[in-house]
């Protein structure tokens, strides 16, 4: 696995806000087991290699709750990018980051999502992969189910890339200009 830049600590906020100097440009949410090696490591290298301060968090296991660090890696980013992929909502530490990502960033537009072989049609209204993740949501989480939703929603409302077969990384480099 490739490692991630290195995490500096700084003094927590209970506010999300964007930083006045950022850690990173760019805070990459994505599901492991869909893209990890494949479309979200070439993406991440290819965000690296152009000289985009990128997290990707690659110590995370699962079933484990979403480390103060990782919270802080998104409160310190410029902008995020979401993979949303067949099993994003199939994990709950995917819908949680995705909380904190819209409450930090959806005010400034800089959320950028890309829908990885999923219809966007299905995350904005929780249907296919993504209905059949929160059926099994509805009797244990039903106070997170309500942010999680809106969290989905507000996000596959935004522009974005529908990618179903191939990606021309060279296409994402105008995304440097919005950071």
């Amino acid at each position: 696995m490739a490692s991630t830049s290195s995490f500096r600590a700084s003094s927590s906020s209970s506010t999300p806000s964007i930083p006045q100097t950022s850690t990173y440009d760019v805070f990459l949410s994505f599901r492991g087991e869909d893209t990890r090696y494949n479309f979200t490591d070439h993406l991440y290298k290819a965000l690296v290699n152009r000289g985009i301060r990128t997290f990707r968090d690659d110590k995370l296991r699962r079933g484990e709750a979403i480390a103060p660090e990782l919270l802080k890696a998104i409160e310190e980013s410029r902008s995020s990018v979401i993979v949303f992929s067949e099993n994003y909502a199939g994990s709950r530490w995917c819908l949680d980051e995705l909380v904190k990502i819209m409450e930090c960033h959806k005010d400034l537009g800089h959320v950028f999502p890309i829908f990885y072989h999923v219809d966007p049609s299905h995350v904005r209204n929780q249907e296919g992969s993504f209905g059949k993740a929160f059926a099994g949501y509805e009797e244990n989480w039903k106070d997170k189910i309500p942010r999680w939703r809106t969290a989905l929603t507000e996000a596959a409302n935004l522009s974005g890339w529908h990618i179903l077969d191939g990606f021309l990384f060279d296409e994402f480099y105008s995304f440097r200009t919005f950071l």
